[in-house]
């Protein structure tokens, strides 16, 4: 190492050498970078489109920041030369080629008013942010390893931009655009099912989608960095994900009213089948009404005392709305069909078991009279199988109940209280001949079947 200079040290020739060797090298990096930065896909779009908001304003300072860029690549590059120009004068470099050398490749130098337009340095490398302020001015000197710096910065805040808006334009208006043909091919499918705009939910829902669609992708073309999300923390220019939350959300409203439009055409399919049913059901219902008319009739004849519940008449206004999906299946308003079968189909059925549970209360104490002539002929054979036919007692109970309970009008009540009678006067009987364990026995058991 030599003596001291204007600039510091001078430097020796092996420390001029890899001192040309490392800014040489850093030299062919930004060039490289700056030739691949120029033919970047999406900075060639980003110059051919008709750019808003938050995009149209970083790509202007990026533009600025290539501009700058260049600028200053071209004043390293001719200092660069002017060095090499001095290394290769002589094998053996005199100290005034170190002296200059030294000057060139680490002495500090303010740059000409030609090379920065805007006179200012750009923002840390890799930030993203706009540069013009809060750098170095113009009047403040720069060494070439500043230079590098500097270059490092504006070059990762072009990249930041292009890469961000590469990846938005190759993530989502492809993905529009088949979204789009997807939801016109929804829409034929709904207008030939009669879900228009105006007349059915779903056809309201698509035509929000297709505004919603159309407006998506005109700004994601103009305005691509408004939605682009940066990933957390550092990150390397370029770095985070597209935004495609509002996509999202037309792509899920699309597939509600896609399975509506299928269920829909399911509808148009097997609707007659769905009709035939419904029919089926109701006629059952009717009928088991009229059943249950006339079997209220035949219970105020053959019951007295006994309350028997009014049968209501049949179901018109199903009938009515019946008579409405018929006439919506005629017509191909399948939009109008859908809803009304499903809704005719739950209160068809519900109407099937009020039918059914009106002719059970009105039929209830035809069956209580069946249960107690059953009971009273079951008590007669066991009387029959233990010897005892011709008791006199049992014999006048028996046809006691038995007149009561084949009569008409039959008092259900006192008919209960006379198959108690010739039960418990059984069930002593039998106590008094087998004697008090068995009688006992044959008492509980006696209990047991009443």
């Amino acid at each position: 190492m030599g003596p001291a200079g204007p600039t510091g040290p001078v430097m020796s020739r092996e420390e001029a050498d890899r001192a040309l060797e490392r800014l040489t090298a850093e030299h062919e990096a930004v060039e490289s970078s700056l030739l691949a930065l120029q033919d970047h896909a999406g900075r060639r779009l980003l110059e051919g489109a008709q750019l808003t908001g938050v995009t149209a304003r970083r790509w202007a300072e990026a533009e600025a920041a290539v501009t700058r860029l260049w600028s200053v690549f071209d004043y390293y590059s001719g200092t660069l030369a002017k060095a090499q120009e001095v290394r290769e004068r002589r094998r053996w470099p005199s100290r005034e080629d170190l002296a200059e050398l030294t000057q060139l490749l680490r002495g500090p130098r303010t740059l000409p008013g030609s090379v920065l337009g805007d006179g200012t340095a750009p923002p840390p490398a890799g930030d993203g942010s706009a540069g013009g302020s809060g750098g170095p001015r113009l009047t403040e000197e720069v060494t070439l390893g500043g230079l590098v710096e500097w270059m490092n910065g504006w070059y990762a805040q072009a990249l930041d931009v292009v890469a961000a808006a590469d990846s938005v334009w190759s993530a989502l208006p492809a993905r529009i655009d088949m979204l789009a043909a997807e939801l016109r091919r929804v829409r034929s499918l709904a207008h030939s099912v009669g879900v228009r705009p105006g007349e059915h939910p779903a056809g309201d829902d698509l035509e929000r989608t297709t505004e919603e669609l159309t407006a998506l992708r005109a700004e994601v073309v103009s305005d691509p960095l408004a939605f682009w999300t940066r990933a957390g923390g550092s990150s390397a220019p370029g770095g985070g994900r597209p935004d495609t939350s509002r996509y999202d959300r037309a792509a899920r409203r699309l597939e509600d009213v896609r399975r509506e439009i299928d269920a829909v055409l399911n509808v148009r399919q097997d609707s007659e089948q769905r009709l035939m049913r419904l029919r089926d059901v109701l006629s059952r219902a009717d009928r088991t009404l009229a059943e249950a008319r006339e079997a209220r009739g035949e219970v105020l004849a053959k019951i007295a005392a006994s309350e028997v519940p009014a049968v209501s008449g049949p179901a018109t206004a199903l009938q009515e709305e019946l008579t409405a999906a018929a006439e919506y299946r005629r017509r191909s308003q399948w939009h109008r069909l859908s809803p009304l079968l499903e809704s005719l189909e739950e209160r068809a059925e519900d109407e099937l078991d009020r039918a059914r549970a009106q002719l059970a209360a009105v039929t209830a104490p035809l069956a209580v009279r069946a249960e107690l002539r059953g009971r009273l002929d079951a008590y007669k054979a066991k009387v029959a199988q233990q010897g005892m036919a011709e008791d006199r007692m049992l014999i006048e109970r028996y046809d006691a109940a038995r007149r009561m309970l084949w009569s008409a009008p039959c008092d259900l009540r006192a008919a209960e209280d006379a198959v108690l009678r010739y039960q418990h006067a059984a069930q002593d009987v039998l106590m008094a001949r087998h004697g008090g364990a068995e009688g006992g026995s044959a008492r509980a058991e006696g209990v047991a079947d009443s």
